[in-house]
């Protein structure tokens, strides 16, 4: 599972998510179509596999995000 979300700058308190997709083609459509015309949002695009820390948490790794 893929998901996308925006960022105003490099904090994890301005991520927001914005879709979850089981293809990497269509969230990084997402993710392009999302930041397009917006000069001050980014994007990151992480991967999950359904594994959980010892708090429960996802464990989700970023596999593509803008400059």
């Amino acid at each position: 599972m893929f998901q996308v979300y925006t960022a105003k700058d490099k904090s994890q308190l301005s991520k927001n998510l914005i879709g979850e997709f089981k293809d990497y083609g269509d969230a990084m459509d997402c993710a392009e179509k999302a930041i397009e015309g917006k000069t001050d949002l980014r994007y990151i695009v992480e991967e999950t596999n359904g594994c959980v820390d010892s708090y429960g948490e996802l464990i989700a790794t970023v596999v593509a995000e803008s400059d």
